[in-house]
């Protein structure tokens, strides 16, 4: 069991989580598109490491083990499904390092692919699953479930990490088409009922950008009391297709797409006056993403160089000074 209380934290105002990891990682050239599992921590902990340690300097003040997609079947796509403990211990051990005393860590979970809302028979597999992960990030501070299409799904996930882990809950959701989970829920149904079902941290990760992410918010925060979670995307998407993996640049030109860092900014300043708790970032966020919302909400002093009058340049200050260079 954790010493670190997150809710006791979370008492106390908005937490700031880290940013993106996988994608940002393929970009570096350390993970090949496709499957995006994390056997990374074992082939480049270093890679790993950096990257933490960047989301750390930007003012985080959480630390997400990097298991993404870490689960036994999720591997085998892979031909890492024997090394499932290797690699959820030894992310967690990176994390835990970086993070120090100074941050929360949290344990993460994801979709499996292998739930069936037509045929329950695969239940005890998937929970098996989560159950084996859970059992490789020992010392976690609180254990993150992320990417849950379905609401059944993200029960199971729920349930296992309240018998298995000893440590808070944080479950996020995630849509694609009409706001709908897999299972036929709305977003405001399935804050409830992960609510109602013991959930200590409810909310909604991946898909969207900001723009696209705030209807969500407004329905899934007003639909419960209880700590909430929101973390968008970096990249942009559209009214016809809102969520970024279903963009052109998807998975391996997604630069043209990528949001600048005053607009997730913008994000952090408008999703704590909607009453979120729990403020981060996923695919696209980069450290310099992340440290902009740290600056705006109250958690990063700037120590930048470039100042004018005492002040750090805005955005349009800086555009003009690179004109004026040229």
């Amino acid at each position: 069991m954790s010493n670190k209380d997150i809710l006791k934290r979370l008492d106390e105002g908005v937490v700031l989580g880290d940013g993106g990891y996988i994608v940002e990682l393929e970009q570096r050239g350390y993970v090949v598109t496709g499957a995006f599992t994390p056997e990374i921590s074992l082939i480049y902990p270093e890679a790993v490491r950096e990257l933490h340690f960047e989301m750390k300097l930007a003012g985080c003040e959480v630390l997400q083990v990097m298991a993404f997609y870490g689960s036994r079947e999720k591997l085998n796509t892979t031909g890492y499904g024997d090394k499932v403990f290797e690699i959820n211990s030894a992310a967690t051990n990176i994390a835990k390092e970086v993070a120090g005393d100074e941050l929360f860590v949290a344990g993460d979970l994801s979709t499996t692919w292998m739930w069936d809302k037509d045929d329950n028979k695969n239940d005890s597999l998937v929970a098996d699953m989560f159950d084996e992960q859970i059992n490789a990030q020992k010392g976690v501070d609180f254990v993150i479930g992320e990417l849950f299409f379905s609401l059944g799904e993200a029960l199971i996930c729920l349930d296992r990490i309240k018998k298995k882990s000893g440590v808070p809950s944080m479950i996020t959701m995630s849509y694609r088409a009409n706001n709908v989970s897999g299972d036929g829920f709305t977003a405001a149904e399935c804050a409830r009922q992960l609510n109602k079902a013991g959930c200590d941290i409810v909310g909604i990760n991946c898909m969207n950008d900001p723009e696209h992410m705030y209807p969500l918010i407004k329905e899934m925060r007003s639909s419960f009391d209880g700590y909430f979670a929101a973390q968008p995307v970096a990249y942009r998407c559209t009214d016809e297709v809102p969520w970024f993996t279903g963009q052109p640049g998807f998975p391996d030109k997604l630069e043209p797409f990528h949001i600048n860092r005053f607009e997730l900014g913008q994000f952090a300043t408008k999703a704590k006056d909607m009453g979120v708790n729990y403020i981060g970032g996923c695919c696209g966020c980069k450290a310099t993403h992340m440290r902009e919302m740290a600056k705006v909400l109250g958690k990063y002093e700037d120590e930048s160089n470039w100042k004018k009058t005492g002040s750090a340049m805005s955005e349009t200050e800086y555009s003009k000074d690179v004109r004026n260079s040229q």
